[in-house]
């Protein structure tokens, strides 16, 4: 007896369709872990695959992320050990994992706006829902997405940029040569000033956009505004790619204020997030936090904000030493006093062990005798169980705390008065 095939009917169609949903959710795994925390896994429970990829974008890219791969020292299992980074990583349908802070996330907050130069009254209504790093980028996420939906209403910027193109009319400048001989009709090429959107101000925000909707990191509602925010830029400007640095440094004017805080949230995103192409085709879409980062820089803003008079901080200065530069060094922080002298050096160290390493000891006492300058100091974010205070030679050296337990301003205030203390200010 010959059988036929039944034809799929749409009730048919849906049940493979919520089988399928039901199969990846059913794989779909997720870990979660804090800062320099390590969690332990038995080799069937990670897929080789994903194993290899978060090896080769996190561990060999940067060592965000230690991973150890099931071996007879790790008696067969896997090993994550998270390090100065926080946030979220995801391989799409199969992966989930988070890294926590281990500082509130509203200190987490202090950190970030200092860090970036800005106060936004958004967050306070939003901060005391947000319990995780992935909801604090959805917040911030919406909020870009919010402020350039804003903006929208009253008009993106615009410039006047120069363009050549051939016209039946002269507009602009006429370019002599440009005289088309060979056509029917009278063609000009012309060079004049037209009125755009498509500047990178208004380019490097729709990128930003772009890459914030690919990610998938935010939550529905975020990611809604998101896509809305650019949908709004898309027609009006080019997508071209664009580095943090080309968000800093921008010119504005009382017209165009408000895109200081609009390039201020984009570097923070370009800075922290990115697909990475991993091998097999699939893609890792992070949004990771580098703390140490964020620390050294938390502080340096906030010292350069409140120093007092003649008092002045300078971050991340390059220095050399050898009569042919042969090593050069960039130091995290140089105080200098009056007449410009360098006063101390300042290196941040986004840790808390029981006392100073040896080479960070070297490390900022080279900084020093390269400056010039006789006290060198190491600042953690938590008192240590054996501080240090000692004289190395002509160098000075100290730990101080700039703590993270306590407000930020709380915390900068005690510090200085540790560092007027032991400079003698």
């Amino acid at each position: 007896m010959m059988t036929h095939a039944v034809a799929p009917t749409p009730l048919f169609d849906t049940i493979l369709v919520m089988e399928h949903q039901m199969q990846r959710q059913a794989t779909h795994l997720a870990f979660s872990l804090s800062e320099y925390e390590t969690i332990t896994l038995p080799a069937a429970q990670l897929p080789t695959h994903v194993g290899e990829q978060l090896w080769r974008t996190l561990d060999q890219n940067g060592k965000k992320l230690l991973v150890s791969f099931p071996s007879p020292k790790t008696e067969n299992q896997w090993q994550l050990t998270a390090q100065g980074w926080v946030g979220q990583v995801q391989v799409p349908h199969q992966l989930t994992l988070t890294i926590t802070p281990k500082v509130p996330i509203a200190r987490l907050f202090q950190l970030w706006e200092m860090t970036y130069d800005l106060r936004l009254a958004d967050l306070a209504k939003g901060l005391t829902d947000v319990a995780s790093v992935p909801e604090f980028f959805s917040l911030l996420a919406h909020i870009l997405a919010q402020r350039v939906i804003r903006r929208g209403r009253q008009g993106f910027q615009q410039a006047y940029l120069p363009q050549t193109a051939v016209l039946p009319y002269v507009r602009g400048k006429l370019l002599p040569s440009a005289l088309a001989h060979s056509s029917p009709t009278v063609q000009l090429a012309c060079r004049y000033d037209a009125h755009t959107t498509d500047i990178p101000d208004n380019q490097m925000i729709a990128y930003t956009l772009h890459q914030i909707a690919r990610s998938g990191q935010c939550s529905p509602t975020a990611q809604t505004a998101v896509r809305r925010a650019y949908h709004l830029l898309q027609p009006l400007v080019t997508i071209r790619p664009f580095q943090p640095i080309d968000c800093q440094n921008r010119s504005y004017s009382r017209l165009n204020q408000d895109y200081a805080i609009l390039h201020a949230l984009c570097r923070f995103f370009l800075e922290h997030t990115g697909p990475l192409l991993a091998d097999g085709g699939h893609q890792l879409m992070p949004f990771l936090l580098n703390m140490a980062q964020l620390y050294e820089r938390c502080v340096a803003n906030w010292l350069q904000a409140h120093l007092p008079l003649p008092y002045r901080i300078k971050a991340q200065e390059s220095t050399t030493l050898g009569s042919n530069a042969e090593l050069r060094f960039q130091i995290d922080l140089t105080l200098y006093g009056e007449n410009g002298r360098p006063l101390a050096v300042l290196d941040t160290k986004y840790k808390t062990p029981d006392k100073p390493s040896q080479a960070d000891i070297s490390q900022v006492i080279t900084y020093a005798k390269a400056k010039g300058c006789h006290h060198a100091l190491l600042i953690y974010p938590q008192p240590l169980p054996h501080p240090l205070h000692l004289a190395i030679g002509d160098i000075q050296l100290h730990t101080l705390t700039f703590g993270l337990d306590e407000p930020l301003d709380s915390a900068g205030q005690k510090f200085i008065q540790q560092l007027g203390a032991r400079l003698h200010l």
